[in-house]
C-alpha cells in the first residue's frame, strides 16, 4: 500500500509537513487513537529496545509523542516547548534521535509500525497518502548510522 525508499547516503531528502486537513479529519482523539496504535505496534516490534520497557514509562513516551503528531499536523500547540529549547520541532525531533543509532532497517520497521496503524485509520486515502510522504520523506533524516556502523548525517530541505 504504502512505498518506502532507503536513505541514500550523499542524496538531499526533500520533504514538506503534512497538510492540516490531515489533523482535521481525524481531530485531537483521533491523533491520539493513531498515534497509541502506531506506538504500541512499536512497543511488539523489533526496534522496541528504542523505548522504556517499562509500560508506563513508555506510555509516558507514547502520550508525549501523540501530543508532538497532534502540533506537528496544524493541531493546537499542546507540546512542551520547555523540551524543545525553541527548535522547530521537526529540528527538535532530529536532535533527539542523534543519541541513537538508527539504520535505515530500523527506519523500515519504524514505518511498517506506521503503516499498520494508518490502514486501520478511517479517513480519506489521499490524507493518509500525504501524511506518509512526510513519513517516509522526514525518517530518512532520523538514520544517522550506515550499515557498516559508520556515522552519518543526511542533508534536507523543506519543500
Amino acid at each position: 500500500m504504502y512505498e518506502a525508499t532507503s536513505m541514500e547516503q550523499g542524496i538531499k531528502v526533500d520533504w514538506k509537513l503534512p497538510p492540516k486537513a490531515f489533523y482535521d479529519a481525524l481531530g485531537f482523539e483521533g491523533m491520539k487513537d493513531l498515534m497509541y496504535r502506531f506506538y504500541d505496534e512499536i512497543y511488539d516490534s523489533s526496534i522496541a529496545f528504542f523505548f522504556p520497557q517499562d509500560e508506563d514509562a513508555f506510555n509516558v513516551i507514547k502520550e508525549r509523542n501523540a501530543l508532538f503528531f497532534i502540533e506537528l499536523c496544524g493541531g493546537p500547540k499542546v507540546y512542551d516547548d520547555s523540551a524543545t529549547n525553541g527548535m522547530d520541532l521537526n529540528e527538535y525531533m532530529l536532535r533527539v534521535h542523534d543519541e541513537f543509532s538508527i539504520y535505515d532497517k530500523s527506519r523500515f520497521e519504524w514505518l511498517g509500525c506506521m503503516e499498520t496503524a494508518l490502514r486501520e485509520t478511517d479517513i480519506d486515502q489521499s490524507l493518509k497518502d500525504e501524511f506518509w510522504a512526510y513519513l517516509e520523506a522526514f525518517s530518512k533524516l532520523t538514520v544517522n548510522t550506515t550499515a557498516d556502523g559508520s556515522a552519518y548525517y543526511s542533508t534536507t530541505s523543506v519543500n
